[in-house]
């Protein structure tokens, strides 16, 4: 399946680019840069020597698709372990 804005959630994320649109905490909002790592709950957002661990259920993700379309996430669609939320989110066949 393509990476599209409609399947977004149901990709691996890790790799692509990333900014942090809002966010509870003012302090998050505008980091921006490749995710390195994803867990249930936390995004790790490194550029340069910079790495941030940003909650996923507390911000709104704008993610840099290698197409070049920008989509924009809340991240409560985001929490879940990230091989749960690949395999059954959507309309899969194969669950």
């Amino acid at each position: 399946m393509p990476l599209t804005p409609e399947t977004l959630t149901r990709h691996e994320i890790v790799g692509l680019d990333v900014e942090v649109v809002a966010a509870s905490n003012p302090d998050a909002s505008g980091i921006s840069g490749r995710v390195v790592l994803e867990t249930t709950q936390l995004l790790t957002i490194e550029r340069d020597t910079r790495v941030w661990h940003v909650p996923k259920a507390d911000a709104t993700f704008a993610f840099d698709l290698p197409s070049g379309q920008r989509v924009q996430v809340a991240g409560e669609r985001l929490v879940d372990r990230p091989a749960r939320r690949t395999a059954n989110a959507g309309d899969s066949k194969w669950r």
